[in-house]
């Protein structure tokens, strides 16, 4: 694959719902560009974009997959990231390192939840964005009510390039609004044909609001069209380029990937309207790793070298392989780059360009273009490599908190340290993959995006590790204390021959007020009845009795201890005899101070549209959690709530059913409370099964 220059280069992330055709679209523009001979479909799982098995086995994108197409003289770096909520962080991947987005909706579907996500996605990263509507194809299509519900929801910056040409309700073409020509599909190509006479009513009103956005764009432009003189085409494309890249124009073009209909028309159009990395991104900025101070890196290929990964993917055959995009310079085979974030070096023995599973090996990669680096020694996703010359750092990505876990298991004993190993592999490719060891619990947690991602671990597991796993519902950390006060006694006497054993305490027990220590002790004792030097083995009993409370086993927290009498022996008594003695003092004081068991209760943010305020609120009511108040954030509201943690295990697949997948949260520990008795009750009777 040839060498292009920066201004050649578009690098363009696919957005949009789960479904709506955004894999089917990359394989539509493949086939145009002849990079495949018979065009792919997923439901066959032959497609380029999605060739991983988990993939072809689902019928969706998981990974985000890099198809470099050569088109006009430029090449197009499309990247194919999934819709489905679960994989979002392949999607924020994708979105750091584009220029600009294709956000594609289905003509049948309309607009969805994915269509609003994918804008989200976009504006974030503060990148242009043009709309495919797919599917035109399908008789029940409508691009009227798609436009409409664009403009409803993404305001006036929408502005559709073509007008539908309909047959017997079928889509036969459409009208090119910036050249005002027909265009007619005829087998795998188009020709032109005459506006039909009926569409020109709305040709004609589609096309002054082209020409409105035109004039807005420039002073000189704004007069000539007051004037009523006719602007050129190049005025018109160069005015429409521009207000695609500040954002104030928002494409919308219209035909089928299915059956390949207007991709050639999109194709031109990413190449004449959609920035190139020298436009978008002439400069970034970066800091310095010593100092802290920031650091302008421009897109310029006499600059030294630095590069973005942004993902890394691990093929079986390769090895390991780090893709990146540079920012500035040029990456070349053989070149020593200084990993930032590791403040270690690399050798790049190998540079790749990939197009999906295939690689092709490449001497350099200049800047704006991306590549993959094969087997670097400790690069992660989200590392920056550059020049040794001049260090900087490149802002990382920002993924999602991963909120869905499960415990995680193996089904067959002795395999626990193949299961972690294949996890943590995992982990590389995917950083919203987390595994937690939870020690108190005996439990290693595995966090995902959702239950669906969860389940793809444990399958990628099987597949790749030959590791079967079980996903079952983690334990809660619960905690024991005391209500009561109280005093009790600890003895420890034992007579074997020689030096016996004798430790005795008196000790008062009661709740201490601060549930974040597990204990508070003090002595106050008097007349010397427990020398002091007994003191701290009092204090080491206390220790390991706070491990294990007398309910059902779970650690102790807020209990004050007093040592206010005791007794000793000159010759019997030992440390180790005092520890004895507290210990048994503690386990009658777990008796007589009226225990219960602290649930942990988690302060839970949730952001939701309006709509569904009612629902969620109820929702965490049935959870037992209190709302502590509400606040307005970006258009949407923050329900602010506690909520014990024990009722939101399964949250996040519930949210995003009850909200469509609009709403979101985040979710921190707060503290301990008394649990209700019911669920003491149980608590204490699951814990009894354990045993």
């Amino acid at each position: 694959m040839k060498i292009y220059k920066s201004e050649q280069i578009r690098n363009i992330v696919l957005l949009g719902h789960g479904g709506s055709g955004k894999t089917t679209l990359v394989e539509a523009m493949a086939h145009v560009d002849g990079i495949v001979k018979r065009q792919g479909k997923v439901e066959e799982g032959n497609t380029i974009s999605d060739f991983d098995k988990e993939e072809i086995k689902r019928g969706f994108s998981i990974s985000t997959s890099c198809i470099p197409i050569e088109w006009q003289d430029c090449k197009l770096n499309l990247l194919d990231a999934p819709g489905y909520f679960d994989f979002v962080g392949e999607a924020k991947q994708a979105t750091r390192v584009a220029d600009s987005a294709i956000v594609v909706v289905s003509g049948r579907s309309g607009v969805e939840v994915g269509t609003e996500k994918a804008f989200e996605y976009a504006e974030e990263m503060e990148i242009p964005k043009i709309v495919f509507v797919t599917d035109m194809d399908d008789d029940n299509a409508d691009l009227n009510k798609v436009l409409n519900q664009l403009k409803d929801i993404f305001g006036k910056s929408i502005a559709p390039f073509q007008v539908p040409i309909k047959e017997d309700e079928h889509f036969v073409g459409f009208v090119n609004i910036i050249k005002m020509e027909g265009r007619r599909f005829v087998k795998d190509h188009v020709e032109p044909c005459e506006i039909p006479e009926d569409l020109m009513d709305e040709v004609n009103e589609v096309r002054e609001m082209i020409l409105e956005a035109v004039a807005e764009s420039d002073e000189a432009l704004m007069e000539k069209y007051f004037e009523g003189e006719a602007f050129t085409l190049e005025e018109i494309q160069n005015a429409l380029h521009n207000g695609v890249i500040d954002g104030s124009i928002i494409p919308v073009l219209c035909g089928s990937g299915t059956n390949n209909t207007g991709v050639t028309v999109l194709m031109d159009s990413l190449v004449k309207y959609m920035p190139s990395p020298r436009e978008e991104h002439t400069s970034v900025y970066g800091e310095d790793p010593d100092t802290g101070e920031e650091v302008e890196v421009f897109c310029d290929i006499e600059h030294e070298a630095t590069a973005l990964v942004f993902k890394t993917i691990i093929d079986p055959y390769v090895g390991k392989l780090s893709l990146f995009r540079v920012y500035s310079g040029i990456i070349k085979k053989d070149m020593q780059l200084m990993n930032v974030n590791k403040d270690q070096k690399e050798k790049a023995n190998h540079i790749y360009v990939l197009r999906g599973r295939e690689q092709f090996e490449v001497d350099e990669i200049h800047a704006g273009d991306i590549g993959a680096f094969a087997k670097l020694t400790d690069v992660s996703t989200g590392d920056t490599l550059c020049d040794p010359a001049k260090l900087v750092k490149l802002p990382g990505i920002s993924f999602p908190e991963s909120l869905a876990y499960r415990a995680v298991l193996p089904i067959k004993k002795g395999e626990e340290e193949k299961m972690t190993s294949g996890i943590h592999k995992l982990m590389e490719e995917d950083p919203t993959i987390n595994i937690i060891l939870d020690t108190e619990n005996h439990q290693e947690l595995l966090y995902g995006v959702g239950g669906q991602h969860l389940e793809i671990v444990k399958s990628k597991l099987l597949d790749k590790f030959k590791v079967e796993i079980e996903l079952v519902k983690p334990r809660i950390p619960y905690r024991e204390t005391i209500k009561a006060k109280g005093q009790v006694r600890g003895r420890h006497k034992k007579q074997s021959g020689g030096h016996g054993q004798y430790g005795d305490v008196v000790m008062e027990f009661e709740p201490s007020g601060d549930r974040e220590k597990p204990f508070v002790f003090e002595e106050k004792i008097v007349g010397g009845s427990v020398p002091k030097n007994y003191f701290p083995a009092v204090e080491k009993g206390l220790i390991e009795s706070v491990d294990r409370g007398a309910l059902a086993g779970y650690k102790v927290v807020g209990v004050k201890a007093t040592l206010v009498d005791g007794s000793y022996h000159p010759v019997d008594s030992s440390e180790m005899a005092f520890k004895m003695a507290t210990i048994a003092a503690f386990k009658e004081a777990m008796k007589v101070c009226k225990p219960i068991i602290l649930e942990p209760i988690a302060s839970v943010h949730v952001v939701v549209p309006d709509d569904y305020m009612g629902d969620i609120i109820g929702d965490l009511n049935k959870r037992r959690g209190r709302v502590m108040g509400m606040n307005p954030v970006k258009g949407k509201q923050e329900v602010v709530a506690e909520v014990p943690m024990g009722e939101m295990y399964g949250y996040s697949t519930d949210l995003r059913s009850m909200t469509q997948g609009r709403g979101m949260f985040t979710l921190s520990f707060e503290r301990y409370d008394e649990a209700p008795a019911e669920i003491q009750t149980k608590v204490i009777e699951d814990r009894a099964q354990d045993k």
